[in-house]
């Protein structure tokens, strides 16, 4: 059974430097890309940073590249997402995803439709 677990959301101040984690088990974690979406309150998810399973090739949302940065520990089969100096438009429910190592998924990193497994997402909630 492939589980995604995330974890780090809560609270936080604006201009705080949040890390999400997102850790993996039942799939060869080295072989799956990983995701990042969110989700606010009245709005469609949308996308906000992906990572090859290879961990060199990584993809941002403009509304983020240049503060958020995406990693990952294939050893640990976990995913995390530095978010740094969050604003108030940043407050949703963050999810990982993981979509099948395919050569084609520079050109679907975006799409929800890619991904094969989700985890049930963390909130995070930026105050002033």
């Amino acid at each position: 059974q492939v589980q995604l677990a995330e974890s780090g959301g809560g609270l936080v101040q604006a201009g705080d430097s949040p890390r999400l984690s997102c850790t993996v088990s039942g799939l060869t974690f080295s072989r799956y890309n990983m995701g990042w979406f969110r989700q606010a309150p009245g709005t469609s998810r949308e996308f906000v940073a992906a990572i090859r399973g290879n961990g060199v090739s990584t993809y941002y949302a403009p509304s983020v590249k240049g503060r958020f940065t995406i990693s990952r520990d294939n050893a640990k089969n976990t995913v995390f997402l530095q978010m740094n100096s969050v604003g108030f438009v940043d407050t949703a429910v963050y999810y990982c995803a993981a979509a099948p190592n395919r050569a084609d998924y520079s050109g679907y990193y975006y799409q929800e439709r890619g991904y094969d497994y989700w985890g049930q997402g963390t909130q995070v909630t930026v105050s002033s």
